[in-house]
């Protein structure tokens, strides 16, 4: 895929690199090694290895805001991180100054035979990301992965340009600015509220910003799309009506299709002609619930669209051993199981987490509110959790909507109290699980992080 024409003149020309995390790193280490003029401004802090790199790179930056001098370049490349609504972006925008998000850039670089396999969806992206590359791993081909959960794709194109397939996960931040991006296969998991403090507090905001992974798409491109979702299904109808659309291939948990992929008497089925065909029983699925269930066709589907063979994808379906920090097993002490799902930053993602289990629950939530209803997660409340322990900014919402909902609602000062807490709580057989609900930007730098002090936590009992 060459430089689109119209971006062809941007990199002769300074930059300004807006972020400087991994996205903004890796996006200005590509473009200094295309000999683009970049300058980095970060309205925070930027970190000292952050600086030693920069510096390595002969990158100037600045930090604590951005200057005039910030006001000056020709062009942006937007960290995910960092809202449109940012004072120096919207002057960007304002003064018809192109502003590019980090995926849109690192895409200029693709070559010709390289695809682009992109999932997005508020929950299962990470997982199905990661599907996809044990996948691909069995099947032998030369792949990179990242975007969203970890690896900048901009890191990817430096030091892995060379690989045939990048499979990336993409949120809708990293989708806000994309131009010319254009995925082989598009996967589109689900739609509910989430970051909505991002969007204006509204959903329909973010629904758009999801259907934007498909705005380039043509005849030849592929989009995988949940069929059980009414916004996945608006977004299939929509390009439908287009002359020059992808093929729609959608997956469904509740009614038999007679192309893409579903559930019928307990088989997992994907069908896209009589030569491209898999059936499997869903108890030799790796992954346990329903939710799983739908990321595994939206993986097979992915795979058998791109050309793997069908034995190689039902190996992959059986033996993926799932992502850190989703549903991850931490370790068993006096009878209780340790659950780290760090990675549930929404209402959503709690309820697929307590939907996976079947035994009594104390569950760890909180963190930074999102502008969440968290009596949807009631019915899964009421019948598997006994205890709930609030965490972080957000305890005084969790408190004001659940008191009552469940049998105990406790509050804890930190990670180390919550986990002790929990072990007072659950009795043998039962289960502790972080399942926050909430961003971690309260007490963490991540989820990771979230995740990995929790862990801690638990291996010191």
């Amino acid at each position: 895929m060459p430089i689109p024409e119209s971006y062809r003149t941007l990199l002769s020309s300074p930059v300004l690199v807006v972020g400087s995390a991994r996205s903004g790193q890796a996006a200005a280490s590509l473009l200094r090694s295309k000999d683009v003029e970049v300058f980095v401004s970060d309205s925070g802090v930027i970190s000292d290895k952050a600086k030693n790199f920069f510096t390595s790179l002969e990158i100037a930056w600045e930090e604590n805001g951005h200057t005039e001098k910030a006001k000056n370049y020709d062009w942006m490349v937007l960290s995910p991180g960092v809202p449109s609504s940012a004072p120096i972006v919207q002057y960007y925008l304002t003064e018809g100054k192109p502003v590019v998000s980090e995926i849109e850039m690192a895409s200029w670089f693709l070559k010709e035979h390289q695809r682009i396999i992109a999932v997005t969806g508020t929950n299962g992206k990470t997982t199905v990301t990661n599907w996809l590359a044990d996948v691909w791993k069995r099947s032998g081909k030369t792949f990179s992965v990242g975007g969203n959960l970890g690896t900048p794709f901009s890191w990817m194109m430096e030091h892995q340009g060379d690989r045939d397939d990048m499979i990336l996960e993409v949120s809708s931040f990293q989708l806000d600015h994309i131009h010319s991006f254009r995925p082989h296969v598009s996967v589109l998991l689900n739609i509910t509220p989430d970051h909505l403090d991002r969007y204006q507090n509204s959903f329909d905001l973010y629904v758009a910003s999801k259907e934007r992974i498909t705005v380039n798409q043509k005849r030849g491109d592929f989009l995988v799309y949940n069929a059980d979702d009414p916004h996945c299904v608006a977004i299939a109808h929509h390009l439908s009506e287009r002359e020059n659309t992808p093929f729609l291939t959608p997956f469904s948990l509740t009614t038999p299709l007679s192309t893409g992929g579903w559930i019928e008497n307990q088989t997992l089925t994907i069908h896209l002609n009589q030569t491209d065909e898999i059936h499997m029983h869903t108890q030799d699925l790796a992954l346990p619930g329903i939710h799983n269930t739908g990321n595994g066709l939206a993986t097979a589907l992915t795979a058998l669209i791109s050309g793997i063979k069908s034995e190689t994808i039902k190996e992959a379906l059986s033996r993926f051993e799932g992502v850190e920090h989703r549903l991850e097993f931490v370790r068993e002490l006096d009878g209780v199981r340790y659950i780290n799902d760090s990675k549930a930053t929404n209402v959503n993602a709690v309820w697929y987490a307590l939907d996976s289990v079947h035994v009594p629950v104390t569950l760890i939530m909180g963190g930074r509110d999102k502008g969440n209803n968290y009596l949807e997660l009631e019915s899964q409340l009421r019948s598997k959790v006994r205890a709930i322990i609030a965490i972080g900014e957000a305890t005084p919402k969790i408190e004001g909507q659940l008191t009552g909902v469940v049998p105990d609602l406790l509050k804890a000062n930190s990670m180390a109290d919550a986990v002790r807490m929990g072990r007072k709580m659950a009795k043998r057989g039962e289960i502790v699980m972080l399942s926050p609900a909430c961003s971690s930007f309260d007490m963490f730098e991540n989820y990771e992080q979230r995740g990995e002090i929790f862990k801690r936590e638990v291996l010191s009992l």
